[in-house]
């Protein structure tokens, strides 16, 4: 029974696709629509395969972009919210910060980026690093606050020190929201990147993005678009992986629960 259902829950979103881009294809080829306007998925998929070679360069400088920056990200998210859980007076101090920090668009900030830092990697990487960070100081920072009290009261009894409290309590039940924040950043360390090679640059796939824009071949453009979709996905399941490699209790319990 249950692998009936896992066998349905893998096909059904597949043949959504597949009806989707049939209804697409047909659309496009029935409907007279000119190319230059909107490709059908074959297009796209021909213009994938014809200037693959010719995108690898600039999909190496995205991808580098986009882990660096999200590496950068990770590791100031955990220290910021390692110390606003040992020191609350931090939290109260720059939280609201955060969120103010979040109304500004990052595409406006882009390109006082690339003033500031030049057309190279660097503007595109501080983009991604803005991009990812909210989300994931966010989340391991909820995750440490919501720790079960009764836990902490026990430890207290039991003598154990604040820092003693953390990395065997606090951690443990925090490092699931981070993974959670992760799984979220992750998908936006492409778009990041992307965004900020929009506004100048000389390699990435913003770049060649708007080089095919403007020379209308849309096909090009949407050959991107799939590849950075693809990309998201394999960060976003490479995390995934981590994640049940990471909490092998969490594990456990989801599969108790069910």
């Amino acid at each position: 029974m249950k692998k009936s259902k896992s066998i349905l829950d893998i096909s059904l979103p597949i043949l959504f696709m597949a009806a989707l881009l049939v209804i697409w294809e047909l659309v496009i080829n029935l409907g007279g629509i000119q190319k230059y306007i909107m490709p059908a998925p074959s297009d796209i998929a021909l213009a994938l395969v014809r200037d693959f070679n010719a995108m690898v360069p600039h999909i190496m400088a995205t991808l580098y972009e986009s882990v660096v920056g999200f590496s950068i990200a990770v590791a100031l998210a955990l220290i910021l919210a390692i110390v606003m859980d040992l020191m609350p007076m931090v939290k109260k101090a720059v939280y609201p910060v955060f969120i103010v920090s979040q109304t500004v668009p990052v595409i406006a900030l882009a390109p006082l980026f690339i003033i500031w830092f030049g057309f190279g990697a660097l503007p595109k990487i501080i983009v991604v690093v803005i991009v990812c960070f909210f989300p994931i100081v966010i989340s391991i920072s909820d995750g440490l606050e919501n720790v079960d009290k009764d836990l902490i009261n026990h430890f207290k009894l039991m003598g154990a020190s604040q820092l003693k409290r953390f990395f065997h309590l606090k951690l443990p039940y925090g490092i699931i929201n981070f993974f959670s924040g992760l799984r979220i950043a992750a998908t936006y360390s492409i778009m990041g990147a992307v965004i900020g090679e929009w506004l100048g640059g000389d390699k990435g796939l913003g770049v060649y993005m708007t080089r095919a824009r403007s020379t209308y071949a849309l096909d090009k453009m949407f050959a991107a678009i799939v590849v950075i979709v693809l990309m998201s996905m394999i960060i976003f399941y490479v995390i995934g992986i981590s994640e049940k490699l990471c909490t092998p209790w969490n594990r456990e319990n989801k599969v108790s629960n069910s």
